[in-house]
């Protein structure tokens, strides 16, 4: 009797922080259902350069910590990115694909953390877009360090901004 009672306690305990953590994301959820609809991906053809990685996460650009949490942007997960002449294409396992159309992106930077993921170097590789009138930034993190500076180049070749 001296351990059932301190075990129901954390047991309880436990079940009302997952209870919040639900709510949460669902009112997260709600907050941002009037965003648009993911752009439907086209014909693409063979890609520029395609690595895979970590999909790390969408959040409101410029608040980093701020997920994205409908159509399933904001769940990190391994992924399949792909850069093609008409944009970027992100494949997950169980999530609808990402696509980023080229005319969509607006800046192409790095950086060590993300919402959730912070690394001691600048591995993840972050895309400014829009989806309507919302800009997101997008994180991708190559499974390869070396691809990491490849993808960045590609991507703002992409953005129209070689060499920068």
């Amino acid at each position: 009797m001296d351990k059932i009672l301190p075990g129901m306690a954390m047991l309880a305990v436990a079940a009302a922080v997952i209870i919040m953590i639900y709510r949460g994301w669902r009112s997260r959820q709600q907050r941002q259902d009037a965003l648009e609809p993911l752009p439907a991906v086209p014909e693409l053809g063979e890609p520029d350069l395609a690595v895979v990685g970590q999909y790390v996460t969408t959040t409101t650009a410029g608040d980093w910590l701020d997920r994205v949490a409908v159509h399933g942007l904001g769940i990190r997960s391994r992924a399949g990115l792909a850069v093609h002449a008409g944009g970027v294409l992100i494949t997950r396992p169980g999530c609808e694909e990402l696509f980023i159309p080229a005319a969509s992106l607006q800046e192409v930077a790095r950086t060590s953390g993300m919402a959730g993921k912070f690394l001691g170097q600048d591995r993840i590789v972050v895309a400014t877009w829009r989806l309507g009138e919302q800009s997101l930034d997008t994180g991708f993190m190559p499974g390869d360090a070396a691809d990491t500076e490849p993808l960045q180049h590609a991507l703002k070749r992409l953005l129209g901004q070689a060499g920068a």
